[in-house]
């Protein structure tokens, strides 16, 4: 076998990416945690209207204020004319001020109100959640400045001592005061920007005329810098990028129409109860969890690895053959380690989603219908390990002019999802949301498939035999599933804890054996495992 060698990233590319993954982790424990302990002491229709709602209305205001800024100011790096390119960031909060009373309005008095005796202080919290995105846009500012001299730490830093505020709130006031119902996760929002506007300005006030800002030659010398201000024969702000924000704040409305698609169908369509809503969305964030644990971090390695290999753009017959064998047989590779891991989630997860459920969130989720979501998830789960994968390569090996018409498909694919996820959830309730999922997938796969093939038809090399697991894995991953849902049948989950974990070791017996079953029959998987991927992330990490 080839031994490919993956490229290193440069040192602050990798402390950026150690950074957000690290950052991306804890979050999503956090938020894991919150939600398991929450649940304890607040109904799922409080948490759909949180989860879905709240959140829906603050991610909204907060995206079409910012984002077309953000891109805008970004771009050509640090060379710019700062004090212009402040004067416009600052245009950011007038706007959200616009944008947050149409959308108050909208949540207000145009979506369906909760019962306020099931769900109380609904008008109140909308309004204190648009307060809440406005106080971050104070912020906007110094986020853009941090990110465009590569101030990494300061992010992380940021972002995570207001994400431990805001859980440790939410802890103390739903045990000590679960009555105020909607005010609780109100105050734990307002804490979170109040906490990230604080660090930004602490941060700056310390930095800036320091010998640090010196020596880096940072273009701010004064904390007024940092405000709007004027002079005299130049413009107040950079009308090329005031031009360029124009440009991206009108492509923003669909960026974010597709980014939270599920969420506006379940708003604005009531597809679904607050209830319903409130379980889609744990079972969402627990399915989801593994998708980023285990697949994204791989994703995006491997797509630096094939970009570095591969000419984009060019036939693989002209590209140099080495290297080309290396990137077939390391994608192969690829495929068949998240096909391994995706049928491993998809087998034990039809057995193991009720007790998961259970376990985490008691009879308010395993009693109704959130074990059918996490089944059904777990197999959305190994899609998208395949399509993670092959949309990796196709994005790396893809010209300029391929990439502009992939991302026409992908447009109709994310309209085409809007439409079926509003049918099937009519139909299948928040199973629905997955179906479509699945299908919207399933096509994306299809369509990388396709080029693949196409991109090795001239060559000796064939990687999507990747998605070819031997048959003994097969036979082994069937008779796991047939015994793990057996044991489930019977021991699981009203008999108590010694029937629990019975079954829990039935599932760990299957598990073992189809773990033994992967090392004697996918030899080659193995030894690119232990060579090269564990070695990479061996060294990532240390």
């Amino acid at each position: 076998m080839l031994q490919p060698t993956i490229p290193p990233c440069g040192s602050s590319a990798r402390a950026r990416n150690r950074g957000g993954r690290r950052r991306g982790v804890m979050f999503r424990v956090l938020t894991f945690l919150l939600n398991a302990f929450t649940l304890r002491f607040v109904s799922k229709e409080l948490i759909g209207v949180v989860n879905v709602r709240l959140t829906l209305l603050y991610s909204t205001l907060v995206f079409l204020s910012r984002e077309a800024f953000r891109r805008a100011c970004l771009s050509g790096g640090t060379d710019h004319n700062w004090r212009q390119v402040i004067n416009l960031l600052w245009l950011a909060l007038p706007l959200g001020v616009l944008w947050a009373s149409l959308l108050v309005c909208v949540w207000l008095w145009l979506l369906e109100v909760p019962d306020p005796l099931t769900i109380p202080h609904y008008g109140p919290a909308v309004g204190l959640f648009a307060l809440a995105a406005l106080q971050e846009l104070l912020a906007e500012p110094l986020w853009v400045l941090a990110q465009a001299h590569m101030f990494v730490r300061l992010k992380v830093v940021a972002e995570s001592l207001a994400m431990v505020a805001k859980c440790v709130l939410t802890v103390v006031l739903v045990v000590s005061a679960p009555q105020w119902g909607l005010y609780i996760f109100s105050a734990a929002q307002l804490v979170y920007t109040g906490f990230l506007v604080l660090c930004y300005f602490v941060y700056f006030l310390r930095f800036l005329g320091s010998g640090e800002a010196n020596r880096k030659y940072f273009p701010l010398q004064r904390v007024a810098d940092l405000l709007p201000s004027s002079v005299e024969g130049e413009p107040v702000i950079d009308w090329t990028l005031a031009r360029l924000t124009w440009s991206f704040f009108k492509q923003s409305f669909l960026k974010q129409i597709l980014t939270e698609g599920e969420r506006y169908v379940m708003t604005f369509l009531n597809v679904l109860s607050f209830g319903e809503q409130g379980v889609y969305d744990i079972v969402n964030n627990l399915g989801s969890m593994v998708a980023r644990f285990i697949f994204l971090p791989i994703e995006e390695s491997f797509y630096v690895f094939f970009a570095k290999v591969l000419e984009r753009g060019r036939d693989v017959r002209q590209q140099k053959q080495e290297e080309v064998a290396i990137a077939a047989e390391v994608l192969e590779c690829l495929l068949k380690l998240v096909l391994v891991i995706g049928l491993i989630i998809t087998v034990f997860g039809y057995a193991y989603s009720h007790l998961a459920l259970d376990i985490y969130g008691g009879s308010l989720l395993s009693s109704g219908a959130g074990p059918s979501l996490l089944r059904c998830y777990s197999s959305y789960v190994l899609l998208l390990a395949i399509n993670g994968i092959t949309e990796c390569f196709v994005f790396a090996a893809m010209s300029k002019e391929e990439v502009d018409r992939y991302n026409l498909v992908m447009l109709a694919l994310s309209i085409s999802f809007l439409l079926l996820s509003y049918m099937l959830t009519w139909w299948a309730g928040g199973i629905g949301f997955i179906l479509a999922n699945c299908l919207n997938m399933g096509l994306r796969i299809l369509h990388s498939l396709f080029y693949i093939h196409r991109y090795f038809l001239s060559s000796q090399w064939t990687p999507l035999r990747g998605l070819r697991p031997s048959p003994l894995l097969l036979l082994a991953l069937a008779l796991s599933a047939v015994l793990t849902a057996l044991s489930e049948g019977v021991f699981c989950c009203d008999g108590g804890w010694l029937l629990r974990l019975v079954h829990i070791a039935v599932g760990a017996g299957c598990l073992l054996c189809v773990l033994v079953t992967v090392l004697l029959t996918e030899t080659k998987l193995v030894q690119f495992v232990r060579t090269q991927l564990l070695p990479r992330y061996g060294k990532k990490h240390t």
